[in-house]
Order: C-alpha cells, then sequence, then structure tokens
C-alpha cells in the first residue's frame, strides 16, 4: 500500500488559485494525501479575512472528512523583510496553523533581505521556494528549526538544486510542496518523490524528505 503524503503549501480562489477548498480537499484526497495546509497569499490587508475563511473550511473537513487533516494557513509574500516577524506572529495569533514566507526566488522580484527575515523568525514555518538563499540562511533555518521547500511549480523550482545542496550540507530541513493555483497541479506521490529526487537527493534522502519530513512538522504544529 502506497504511504500518504502532505503539501503545506498551495492556495484557494481566498487569493490567486481558482479552487474552492472544498475541491481542493476532494482533489488531494484522490491524490493519496492525508494532510494539506492552504496558504493564501496574505499581507497586512487581508490576513484576517483569510484566516478566518480557511479556519471554517479546515472545521468543516474535521467534522466530515475523518483521517484527514485541512490546517489554515497563510502565505506571506512580497511583504517588506522588516514586517515579517509582526506579521507572522499577527498570523498565528489569529489562528492560522501554519505561516509560509514566499521567499527569494530567481523568477520574482521578492525584496532583497526576505530569506534573511523568514529564516530568523519562530512564527515562521516554511520558506517557499528559496532560490536565491544565502548558507548563512540556511543555517539560520536549521538553527530555529524551519523548513525550506523543494517546490514542484515551474520557474520557482529552478532554485530546488542549489537549496537542496545547501540543506544537505548545513542539516536543514527541506520539504517538498507543490504550490498549487489550479487544476493539474497538485502532486502525486510520484511527483512529490520526483521532485526530491530531481533536486539530486538520493533515494533514501527524498524518502525521508517526502514521508518523515512532513510528520515532524505535522508534530510540531500539533497535528499528528
Amino acid at each position: 500500500m502506497q504511504r500518504k503524503i502532505c503539501d503545506f503549501h498551495m492556495h484557494s480562489f481566498y487569493s490567486d488559485g481558482d479552487l474552492l477548498p472544498a475541491e481542493i480537499v476532494r482533489r488531494t484526497q484522490v491524490l493519496g494525501h492525508r494532510a494539506i495546509a492552504i496558504t493564501d497569499h496574505a499581507d497586512s490587508s487581508n490576513l484576517e479575512q483569510i484566516i478566518s475563511a480557511l479556519s471554517k473550511a479546515s472545521s468543516q473537513v474535521s467534522e466530515y472528512s475523518d483521517g484527514f487533516t485541512l490546517i489554515p494557513g497563510v502565505e506571506l509574500t512580497h511583504v517588506p523583510p522588516e514586517s515579517i516577524a509582526d506579521l507572522s506572529r499577527r498570523a498565528k495569533k489569529l489562528g492560522a496553523k501554519i505561516v509560509v514566507v514566499h521567499g527569494e526566488t530567481p523568477v520574482e522580484p521578492v525584496a532583497e533581505g526576505t530569506d534573511a527575515a523568514a529564516c530568523r523568525c519562530p512564527d515562521v514555518d516554511i520558506v517557499a521556494h528559496p532560490g536565491l538563499i544565502s548558507e548563512e540562511d540556511v543555517d539560520a533555518a536549521k538553527r530555529n528549526g524551519i523548513f525550506l521547500e523543494l517546490s514542484f511549480r515551474g520557474g520557482h523550482c529552478l532554485g530546488n538544486g542549489l537549496v537542496a545542496a545547501m540543506a544537505k550540507r548545513v542539516g536543514a530541513m527541506l520539504i517538498v510542496d507543490s504550490d498549487a493555483h489550479t487544476v493539474g497541479d497538485h502532486m502525486s506521490h510520484s511527483d512529490a518523490f520526483a521532485v526530491a529526487r530531481g533536486s539530486g537527493l538520493s533515494k533514501a534522502d527524498a524518502e525521508r524528505v517526502v514521508y518523515e519530513n512532513p510528520s515532524l512538522l505535522l508534530r510540531r504544529l500539533g497535528l499528528d
């Protein structure tokens, strides 16, 4: 029997995704997920409404979908690096179970210093697709227990090899996420494993990243 997977970074129509949370839940259940996080794009203007809406969706999943977990979260996106600590803290107080920060990528003009701020913030759980990250910041992520993402999404995946190599050298934790926005973006088991292996990880390391690290994160969040 194939082991179930997790995905902690995807978007609904509460930001720039196309799908209702309920449809995302159903599509990922069919693909063999045991837990997902919907982490819609957020800044100071929409933090409250996103967390409120996704918390309601999460409660309904808890009531009707035994054995499957929907985690309400946010992805802080293009916010000033100096605001990351405050916004992350506010998100957790408002009920976000997981905080993702949109990292510095090769394909978007994310403010310099975003990775550094995110990797040093105790309320951040994942730095998403940080393809321009420095080894100093990877070391900070390790010290703070923050996961670095290997991305399934086109464009963002261009930095996966660098992120994986530095994380392995330093000993930081990696996680594979889809950054899904629409139908066809959600990962299957084989997709997640291919992302890890395609980033240069050995089979054993890929299995750890795809199966064991999500369980570590769920336990940290009090959800496993």
